[in-house]
């Protein structure tokens, strides 16, 4: 006497309800995650195109002398609006990139194009400065 073959315990395919098929109120919901999603993008696009600072100020390193224990000095070119004063935050980093000194100028009003060679006190000898960011006032 042979015993019967095991039954699947979950049931054979034949045993299951067929699919409905994919109706109208499916589609709808498809329809409103795609534009929600589209949404979403397209706002962070936005964040992120719109980050880049104040396109209106820019402020180019020439030059830094790091020698002393004390004072760090830096040369740079600010490019302005000539009719608007900018501020603009200068720092002196460490060997491991750890901030020993900053120092925040006002450029007033007048040319444009300004070169200026400022000092920062450090608190640590420093191996680089540069200018963390300018804005418009």
């Amino acid at each position: 006497m042979s015993s019967p073959a095991p039954r699947p315990i979950l049931g054979t395919p034949d045993e299951f309800p067929p699919k409905p098929p994919l109706g109208k109120s499916r589609f709808l919901v498809y329809v409103i995650m795609a534009v929600v999603v589209a949404i979403v993008a397209g706002g962070w696009g936005y964040v992120i195109l719109s980050a880049r600072g104040n396109p209106d100020v820019r402020a180019t390193v020439v030059t830094f002398d790091t020698s002393r224990p004390d004072t760090a000095e830096v040369t740079f070119v600010v490019n302005k609006p000539g009719d608007r004063a900018a501020t603009c935050r200068l720092r002196a980093v460490d060997v491991h990139h750890v901030e020993v000194g900053t120092r925040e100028i006002t450029i007033p009003p007048g040319s444009g194009d300004v070169a200026l060679t400022e000092q920062v006190r450090i608190s640590a000898q420093a191996t680089s400065v540069d200018v963390q960011g300018c804005s418009l006032v």
